[in-house]
């Protein structure tokens, strides 16, 4: 198993909630997340740029 460190730009939503499911549907695209944060907000673009640390499998030999 290995972490790695990312950066992910998300479309701002609606609500808190549909925000929360939009993060964690792209983190879940680069691994398995163990901790994230919202780090930046732009409101002309209306992104939230988010920092996260995921784990993925590593593969066996």
């Amino acid at each position: 198993m290995t972490t790695h460190f990312i950066t992910a730009e998300i479309n701002l939503q609606e609500t808190p909630a549909q925000l929360h499911k939009a993060i964690e549907s792209e983190l879940a695209k680069q691994g398995e997340p163990l901790r994230w944060a919202i780090t930046s907000v732009n409101v002309q673009k209306q992104t939230a740029t988010i920092e996260a640390v995921v784990t993925l499998e590593s593969p066996r030999a």
